[in-house]
């Protein structure tokens, strides 16, 4: 999968103002967005998704165009073909765990229960180790098992591309730990490729073979990791991530510092200013 981005937007709410522009290119399978809060991942994976709509920009999937604003193209998020996962899994507390998974393919509430019993619904919550659970509800669950759900949920249709928001976060440091592990199985089980979200040194060193770095409302950096993989297999990813946000955070303080004055300038300019004296 390939997958190209170049958006521009500005987003207005209570008297905040947030301008993202993003952009950047991965053929990777496993692609990894980290920054800090409010940098703009987020806002850039909903637009993937087609749940937010930039002012200007274009996306492109494989050789498939799902926005593209100076030619009119914007899919809905039915047609792109993208599976998302939640931060906090926005499971329906009302559904139970087949109904939740079945929910992609029937929205409507008639024939719902007719899908959740299919032999799609079952073949994943086997795939995902939750047939057990088909019955229960969001609230019985802990917090792996809702995470299991959610990627059932994401990936029943057979997505292009499978998008997660921070999907670790709710989760327990040992908790974590096991479900990096579920996901890169289950990731090479479906052969679906992952854009991630993060702020976690952690996710980065599990998943990265192309690295984005977010840093105040656009894209710092974008980094090839596989070689880097290859050459060091233990890399410190918190040590790497560390020293290029400082890279990014002293590179925007040049760039927004007020120009110097050139001496040489302000000499011609205060000649013009006095047309009486020559040089």
């Amino acid at each position: 999968m390939r997958i190209d981005v170049d958006i521009e937007t500005t987003l207005i709410s209570r008297q905040r103002r947030f301008h993202l522009q993003a952009a950047f290119t991965s053929a990777d399978a496993r692609l990894v967005i980290f920054g800090p809060s409010g940098s703009g991942k987020s806002v850039t994976v909903q637009a993937i998704a087609g749940l937010l709509h930039p002012q200007r920009g274009r996306i492109v999937l494989d050789d498939r165009t799902i926005l593209d604003t100076q030619r009119g193209i914007n899919l809905p998020s039915r047609e792109r073909q993208v599976g998302y996962l939640f931060q906090d899994y926005a499971l329906f507390p009302h559904m139970t765990v087949a109904e939740n998974i079945a929910y992609p393919l029937h929205p409507f509430a008639i024939g719902r229960r007719r899908v959740a019993r299919g032999a799609e619904v079952r073949r994943i919550l086997e795939a995902f180790e939750i047939a057990a659970l088909a019955e229960s509800f969001p609230r019985d669950l802990s917090g792996g098992q809702k995470q299991r759900v959610a990627l059932a949920r994401a990936l029943i249709r057979h997505p292009r591309i499978l998008l997660l928001d921070e999907p670790f976060s709710a989760l327990d440091p040992l908790l974590r730990t096991r479900m990096r592990s579920e996901l890169l199985e289950l990731q090479n089980r479906f052969s679906v490729p992952l854009v991630l979200i993060t702020h976690d040194p952690a996710d980065v060193a599990a998943f990265a073979e192309t690295l984005v770095l977010f840093h105040t409302g656009g894209v710092r950096e974008v980094l090839q990791l596989t070689e880097l993989r290859r050459a060091a297999p233990e890399w410190d990813a918190e040590s790497f991530l560390r020293q290029r946000m400082s890279a990014a955070r002293t590179a925007l303080a040049l760039n927004s510092a007020p120009a110097m004055p050139d001496p040489v300038a302000s000499l011609t300019n205060c000649h013009k200013s006095y047309p009486g004296i020559h040089r």
